[in-house]
């Protein structure tokens, strides 16, 4: 079985995208795992701050890892969204695939400075995790908007610049970076996503040199993922339309069974409404 930095790797030779989808529990982990195996694709499951703290740090590493272990199956765990060194040093320790270092609110040398520091203790750890960061803020929450959060850098004078994309990639060592390219957390309840900028992410690819990740890819458009993916998106993150499918299912199955109470009944709603949405968006990802 291919490692993740030869999955992306391989990804990217084919212009195709690794699909990173975030859970809460693991009815959402089952969901996400049927749809990629179905496809025969590979898949990187999430786990913010606040979802680690739901689910537990070492419980989701377990889960991941046994699913990995009795399918033989090329299923990841990252820790997304990460805003401390000792968040970092929590999830390294408790076995996970992948970490990303979140200091897009800090000042551009102070970001290095903290990211360059959980490169190394990562790598140090295990040299076969990959360290990601990010360069641009583009909000914080996955969750219907009703405006663009304050601060979001959609426009184009205060997009990452791949001048400093390049320096931030040099000085801290990192695999992955995530710029801030016209993409948002969250969805705006109006449906009037913003545009990618395409050639910038052409260009900080190219500056960076190392393979890029979208953050708040639900809301884009399918033509938008397609040409970011061309121009050097690797992973794109997926978690506002995974949290309303998996919401949405369990209502329909609740308001057409409203007597069942067993959740393993219930529940099964939000497993198939989870996997559907995945399925779909992995298959765009990876041109089928």
């Amino acid at each position: 079985m291919q490692g993740l930095r030869e999955l992306i790797t391989d990804a990217e030779t084919r212009k195709a995208a690794l699909g990173h989808f975030n859970i809460s529990d693991s009815e959402g982990l089952r969901g996400i795992f049927n749809a990629a195996r179905k496809l025969s694709l590979p898949v990187i499951i999430g786990t913010s701050e606040g979802e680690r703290d739901f689910l537990g740090v070492r419980q989701a590493a377990a889960l991941v890892k046994s699913l990995r272990e009795e399918f033989d199956y090329p299923v990841f765990l990252n820790a997304d969204h990460t805003y401390s060194f000792e968040k970092i040093k929590e999830a390294v320790d408790a076995g996970y695939d992948a970490v990303i270092f979140d200091g897009t609110e800090l000042p551009f040398e102070e970001n290095i400075k903290i990211t360059k520091k959980c490169v190394a203790y990562a790598k140090g750890k295990n040299p076969n995790i990959l360290v990601e960061a990010e360069l641009g803020f583009i909000g914080k929450s996955s969750k219907i908007l009703d405006t663009i959060p304050e601060g979001a850098q959609i426009t184009e004078e205060h997009m990452t610049k791949p001048e400093e994309a390049a320096e931030f990639v040099k000085e801290t060592g990192v695999d992955l970076l995530a710029p801030a390219v016209g993409n948002l957390h969250g969805m705006l309840r109006s449906g009037a996503e913003p545009r990618l900028n395409i050639d910038r992410v052409r260009a900080i690819r190219e500056a960076a040199g190392i393979p890029l990740v979208l953050h708040g890819g639900s809301g884009t458009s399918d033509e938008d993922f397609k040409d970011a993916i061309k121009a050097g998106v690797a992973i794109v993150h997926i978690n506002t339309e995974i949290r309303l499918a998996y919401r949405k299912g369990l209502q329909l199955f609740l308001q057409e069974n409203p007597d069942e109470i067993a959740p393993y009944k219930f529940m099964k709603g939000a497993v198939q409404e989870v996997e559907r949405v995945v399925g779909a968006r992995l298959r765009l990802f990876n041109n089928l």
